[in-house]
């Protein structure tokens, strides 16, 4: 495996992309599973895996993830949700991770939300906070350091995570602390895509790509692959898909000479 293919996808928990419908368009997990089978990925980075149920209820076993462990025969995995909280929106939640590799080292990191006031449902409301999650795995005998977050959006709340920089601090101490090929995938959630981009580089991590839209709602970049300086990226594919409002992307790896 001198190479290997990477997928990062914010899957709305199986909910599928009609624009007429928005947040009312139907849930089809079998969509989204065929999809994500269908780009043959090493390692899969995924955002929104479950639907957030009424009053931060977390079900468990979390049944999109059961269902995702079931269909990915012949891959290792690791799940989590975020802190339960009774403020949690009805929208997604919780972060996997799949390998085709074995996965070690497992963990989890709380990133805290600033209580920025917002209206939902005609209520005064505050952000539940947001979660990093990480494992090891050996890919042609080197150890990577995988990571992957879905950040508050802050821009949805008309206020900007440069205001609110902690959860990218706490995201970067992590990446610092990483000695090997590293790699992180996720919703970062930013919508000036350039500061996110200085701020990684600062910790000697670069994105796959920087210029194209992974979001229907609005023209931003916000899903990322950032590597080190040990990885270098061959090529890469931002896919638009059915499965989600947001866009697949994909990266192929190799390690620097």
């Amino acid at each position: 495996m001198s190479r290997f293919r990477v997928m990062q996808f914010n899957m709305q928990f199986g909910q599928i992309w009609d624009e007429a419908e928005g947040d009312h368009a139907p849930i089809d997990l079998d969509l989204t599973i065929a999809e994500i089978q269908s780009h043959d990925a090493d390692i899969i980075i995924l955002q929104e895996v479950e639907h957030a149920q009424p009053g931060g209820v977390q079900l468990q076993p979390p049944p999109n993830y059961t269902r995702l462990k079931a269909a990915f025969r012949g891959y290792d995995s690791y799940f989590s949700y975020p802190k339960a909280d009774p403020r949690e929106l009805p929208f997604g939640i919780g972060l996997a991770i799949f390998s085709r590799t074995p996965l070690r080292d497992t963990f989890r990191m709380e990133l805290p939300s600033s209580p920025v006031e917002f209206e939902f449902d005609g209520k005064k409301r505050t952000p539940t906070d947001r979660l990093l999650i990480g494992a090891k795995t050996t890919l042609d005998g080197q150890e990577v350091q995988l990571f992957n977050t879905h950040l508050l959006a802050y821009f949805m709340l008309n206020s900007s995570s440069e205001q609110h920089l902690q959860q990218r601090q706490l995201v970067v101490e992590q990446l610092r602390k990483s000695t090997g090929p590293t790699l992180i995938g996720g919703d970062f959630n930013v919508s000036n895509r350039d500061s996110l981009v200085h701020q990684f580089a600062d910790a000697g991590y670069q994105p796959v790509q920087t210029t194209e839209v992974t979001w229907r709602y609005r023209p931003f970049v916000l899903d990322h692959i950032f590597h080190s300086p040990h990885l270098q990226s061959v090529r890469y594919t931002v896919k638009p898909t059915k499965a989600s409002d947001h866009h697949i992307l994909l990266a192929e790896f190799e390690f620097a000479h």
